[in-house]
């Protein structure tokens, strides 16, 4: 069965030999082969991820996440925060203002604190280029340490 990306690995190999003049096992070549192979994987896993997070986002608004959070109390808040954290599509220049905003609607800080550090360090984009370059278990696992850090 063919890959999904066979049509990129088909392209690095005929540019770097038809285009660049180099035999693919040199290191040289092997090296501009990765490059032009992996690149456009990449960015096809960037915009479909970031396809899926801007979905999310217009589901997700920033007012129930406030509403979820505002009535848990210690390690079940927490641990709902970093939940939370972890599939709302927000970087840590937006997540600064979401604390705030979370804070000032008497949501426990330490709760808050579970979000502000899980939301932009359990990224997306990170988890889906992880699975897609080192497989699912390096992807939970750094999913793993990230809501771990962000309970504790």
């Amino acid at each position: 069965m063919p890959s999904l990306f066979a049509p990129y690995e088909w392209f690095a190999r005929w540019c770097v030999e038809r285009v660049f003049g180099l035999d693919h096992a040199t290191r040289l070549g092997s090296s501009i082969e990765f490059f032009l192979y992996d690149v456009p994987k990449v960015l096809t896993l960037l915009l479909a991820v970031s396809f899926l997070v801007g979905t999310l986002q217009t589901w997700l608004q920033p007012e129930a996440v406030r509403r979820i959070l505002g009535g848990r109390r210690l390690f079940f808040g927490n641990v709902a925060a970093a939940g939370i954290g972890i599939f709302t599509p927000f970087c840590s220049c937006s997540a600064v203002p979401l604390f705030i905003g979370f804070l000032k609607g008497g949501v426990p800080l330490g709760v808050t604190f579970s979000y502000l550090i899980s939301a932009p360090m359990v990224n997306e984009v990170a988890v889906a280029l992880l699975w897609g370059l080192f497989g699912w278990r390096i992807a939970l696992t750094y999913i793993g340490f990230g809501v771990a850090l962000a309970i504790a």
